[in-house]
């Protein structure tokens, strides 16, 4: 693959799951005692949907700077490693609802790969 054609690709997936986590994270906040009410329900401490919710904004926006690419790709793969897993051991409905986390988790995974550095060509 050329670097312009993964530059463009990576830039398409960063533009989408920016927007995408950014919104996300804006609705637990805004909804926030719904939130910690969710996790305490999941036998989550209610401070941890905070730091969700303002990772997810923060980690959105971090897709759309490019020196901040990798390291919001990594935390966000993070918070989304712990959705999937919360999806297959307490949430009614098991991975089959853990299908959008963890089309998440892989995309942003790509983003991480697309975006490594790579070696000049001599």
């Amino acid at each position: 693959m050329s670097a312009s054609t993964r530059n463009i690709i990576a830039w398409i997936l960063q533009g989408l799951l920016g927007l995408a986590f950014i919104a996300s994270g804006g609705r637990k906040l805004l909804n926030l005692p719904e939130t910690v009410g969710m996790f305490g329900q999941l036998g989550l401490p209610g401070a941890l949907a905070y730091v969700v919710a303002i990772g997810e904004v923060l980690g959105g926006i971090g897709l759309l700077i490019p020196r901040l690419v990798r390291p919001a790709a990594l935390g966000l793969m993070l918070i989304m490693a712990g959705a999937v897993v919360m999806h297959i051991t307490k949430i009614p409905g098991g991975i089959a609802n853990g299908i959008p986390a963890l089309v998440l988790l892989v995309l942003l995974g790509v983003v991480f790969w697309l975006r490594r550095p790579t070696s000049a060509v001599a």
